[in-house]
């Protein structure tokens, strides 16, 4: 097709009218135009560029980029750019997405479950220390960070619980890689909603 039919074509989609509210829809976030609701027994505090939330189970706060501002308005969190930049569309939701973490952490927590597959692997919770079998000459010891509560309810799982979303994740990947499982067998440490790719071992 030539240039001048393609233009003949499409010319249609090209009006003034079309242009402004394509860049429109272009710079909304889907995520940070939600505001976050805060729940009865949640204190959230603004201080400078400092977001802190309050609850039971603990406190949480999170440093605000400069490219948004946050709000408190009626009982909601409202995150907005404050330019329209890249940047800024870029931290809107993540800043907003940060924030609900944070509210939903010191309210109800998060939890990631591990299961650990193999003859004689095992786990146990001594004090303020995780006591992995793994197959190993030697048990692997793992202290629990500070705001975590790690429970084995079986030898061979492990919940870790805490109001931080990222360290919760953190503190699992890292019992993970203590034995990651293998695609053979299936034996180490997965976490529990994990599909290990099984490869078919060699045969004789």
């Amino acid at each position: 097709m030539s240039a001048a039919r393609f233009c003949a074509k499409y010319s249609k989609y090209s009006g003034a009218a079309l242009g402004p509210s394509i860049v429109r829809e272009r710079t909304m976030s889907r995520v940070g135009k939600n505001p976050v609701e805060v729940p009865s027994g949640v204190e959230v505090m603004l201080a400078g560029n400092v977001v802190r939330a309050k609850g039971k189970l603990g406190e949480l706060e999170f440093a605000i980029r400069p490219e948004v501002k946050v709000e408190l308005d009626d009982g909601k969190i409202v995150v907005r750019p404050v330019e329209d930049s890249p940047q800024a569309r870029a931290m809107w939701g993540t800043t907003r997405a940060r924030i609900q973490s944070m509210v939903t952490g010191v309210h109800q927590g998060f939890t990631k479950e591990l299961e650990i597959n193999g003859i004689g692997y095992r786990a146990a919770v001594q004090g303020q220390t995780l006591n992995l079998q793994l197959g190993f000459s030697h048990d692997v010891t793992y202290p629990i960070p500070e705001g975590i509560t790690i429970k084995c309810e079986k030898p061979t799982s492990i919940t870790v619980f805490g109001a931080d979303k990222q360290k919760v994740g953190q503190v699992a990947a890292e019992i993970r890689a203590f034995r990651p499982p293998e695609p053979y067998k299936g034996k180490g440490i997965k976490y529990a909603d994990e599909q290990i790719v099984r490869k078919e071992g060699k045969k004789k």
